[in-house]
């Protein structure tokens, strides 16, 4: 799977150099999921194009290519950096002080760890152990 995202990562990259693999999930025994990112936003024009230039992988995979969405996955330390004091939820392979989810504002990243504030404190979470992460949206409250 690691090679794969490789190729893909790399296709997206000759496609425009701007736009950002995200995530890379399997979905059942030859679907694909792609979340892909870019500077200017994500439109079907740039999910079609992706597809396009992933066309290959079709006689292997079906493919949905997305944007993040909202609730936009974290997988690179240069996301948690771009994404720092907004709201995440991070799970962990791995138990740290009896949890393996944390969900606060997130208050520092660098390539080994994030840190991120809840109710009960700062919690320091070392990257090679997260599971999954992600944005938790955030609605203001719009008066009548």
């Amino acid at each position: 799977m690691e090679e794969l995202e490789k190729d893909i990562e790399n296709k997206i990259t000759e496609l425009d150099p701007r736009a950002e693999l995200i995530a890379l999930e399997k979905e059942g025994p030859d679907g694909l999921r792609i979340f892909v990112d870019h500077p200017d936003g994500v439109d079907l024009g740039l999910c079609e194009r992706v597809t396009r230039q992933l066309a290959e992988l079709s006689s292997e995979y079906s493919l949905e290519v997305s944007s993040p969405g909202l609730d936009r996955p974290l997988t690179r330390p240069s996301h948690y950096q771009r994404f720092l004091g907004s709201t995440v939820r991070v799970r962990t392979r791995e138990k740290i002080e009896g949890r393996k989810s944390f969900t606060g504002r997130l208050a520092a990243a660098d390539e080994h760890a994030v840190s991120v504030e809840d109710d009960s404190g700062h919690h320091e979470i070392p990257l090679e152990i997260v599971h999954r992460s992600n944005l938790v949206p955030e609605f203001s409250e719009v008066s009548p």
